[in-house]
């Protein structure tokens, strides 16, 4: 099949500045689709966290039409892995300060100039370096406008919207969008008009070629009044042209067989040795009692209201009776931080640490027995397809990419009701097969460390989709 040529255009990404998960995808799906023989190209802010990474400025200058004047940019390009080419646009004044969308005060009240800028610009590149995207690969309410603005300006060029979460949508005052150079006219035709605001995904929903999201479940769930988040109907609309496209990991980052995070390697050979020997090690780097025949739950999450951290806190007080341990990692919530942070001096079986670090998220993916997911929506979710590599069971909420990856009493646990008691119940369950069933618990954690979770079956679909795409444009 013909090589494409395809643009993403992105606000973050793996290795330079990450936020969540489209961090990760702007990092390695492009790279896995170069390694099918596409031509894949990068376009992204130069943020102040983005200028030590190894990229050259070209001589001329990026010229970007804007609101009635010009915005004369930089450009530098650099490498990403697989030799795919990233371009980071520079200005200054828009990019130049700490923090991607805001600091400690909030969110930056810039931030549809910002992205605007990103937008528009991304269809100046091909001009300033010779080269034609057959597809603009846009991400969230950041490059959402990359479609509105080629619709306005007559530039038919298939264009693939990916919604990492719809929680974030991009939506700003009337007062803020004579930034955007559009006439307010053509607001509602665009989908940029939403009760007296601007909603720059509601216009990229609107006005893209195809869309996608990072799960089949999540893709379902938001055209529904409970998970589209006021969008539903704007993507109902859409239903045809909306797909979901599971996200993949790096499943050479996420390798118990070679991880130098993890106190010993081990595979689905050597699995009840190499899991006791983490498991042993984290409980003494945490505090806790070394106690091998004691489930031991992990979390790792930011502590917020989407990944259910009110649920979890509760399911562990109705627990506290019982011989479970709990290792948890992550920041957020302020009385999250402060009720985990009391708990770890309080109780001698739960440990808590609240910040973000790398080599204990791998070290208590390797080392618990179960790892907890109670999301109140997830779009895809990795730490469960993290877990499973490393043969700790997901006990999850039947929500977006979590019902997608774990089949209940197969490769983990599986709950339905958004309730504390319905966590413990699936907590208890598994922690009484791995006491009463160990042979039944090997078995699941075998099959769960044997799924493929790579990002080629990714690649592969959005090959298909992009084509499908440019046929429907």
């Amino acid at each position: 099949m013909p090589r494409l040529k395809v643009l993403f255009v992105v606000s973050e990404c793996v290795p330079l500045v990450k936020t969540g998960g489209l961090g990760d995808v702007a990092g390695v799906l492009p790279q896995a689709l170069a390694a099918r023989g596409h031509d894949v190209r990068v376009i992204m802010p130069r943020y102040r966290s983005a200028t030590a990474y190894p990229a050259e400025r070209r001589p001329e200058p990026l010229v970007a039409p804007l609101g009635g004047g010009e915005r004369w940019c930089g450009l530098w390009e650099g490498r990403l892995e697989g030799d795919v080419p990233i371009y980071l646009l520079e200005h200054d004044v828009l990019y130049d300060r700490d923090g991607l969308y805001g600091d400690t005060f909030g969110e930056f009240g810039d931030n549809l100039l910002r992205y605007a800028l990103l937008s528009r610009a991304s269809l100046e590149l091909p001009a300033a370096i010779g080269w034609e995207p057959d597809v603009f690969h846009v991400h969230d309410w950041q490059s959402a406008l990359v479609p509105v603005y080629q619709r306005v300006l007559g530039r038919p060029a298939t264009s693939v919207l990916t919604i990492h979460n719809l929680g974030y949508q991009g939506r700003f005052g009337r007062e803020a969008a004579d930034a955007l150079g559009i006439d307010p006219g053509a607001y509602g035709w665009l989908g940029l008009e939403c009760f007296g605001d601007v909603n720059l995904l509601q216009a990229g929903i609107t006005c893209a070629t195809a869309l996608s999201t990072v799960s089949p479940r999540y893709a379902q769930e938001i055209q529904t009044p409970l998970g589209g988040a006021g969008l539903d109907g704007a993507l109902a609309a859409r239903g045809r042209d909306l797909v979901g496209v599971l996200n993949g990991i790096d499943e050479e980052i996420w390798d118990p067989r070679s991880d130098l995070h993890i106190a010993e390697r081990f595979g689905v050979d050597d699995l009840d040795r190499g899991k006791a020997a983490c498991k042993a090690a984290l409980q003494l780097e945490l505090g806790l009692p070394v106690r091998p025949e004691v489930p031991l739950v992990g979390l790792v999450s930011r502590f917020a209201w989407q990944k259910g951290i009110d649920i979890f806190a509760r399911a562990v007080e109705m627990l506290h009776g019982e011989d479970i341990q709990f290792a948890v990692l992550g920041s957020g919530e302020s009385w999250a931080e402060e009720l985990f942070g009391r708990w770890d001096d309080e109780l001698p079986h739960f440990a808590a640490r609240c910040r973000f670090d790398e080599g204990l998220a791998h070290r208590i993916e390797a080392g618990a027995d179960l790892f907890a997911m109670p999301s109140r929506y997830e779009p895809c979710g990795l730490n469960q397809m993290y877990s499973q590599r490393y043969g700790t069971l997901p006990v999850v909420r039947a929500v977006g990419g979590l019902a997608d990856t774990v089949e209940d009493g197969v490769t983990g646990y599986v709950f339905e009701a958004l309730e504390p008691a319905a966590l413990v119940e699936a907590l208890l369950r598994g922690a009484w097969v791995m006491r009463h069933a160990p042979h039944e618990h090997r078995e699941m954690q075998r099959r769960s460390m044997q799924e493929h979770r790579g990002w080629d079956r990714a690649a592969a679909q959005y090959d298909a989709l992009y084509r499908l795409a440019s046929r429907r444009r």
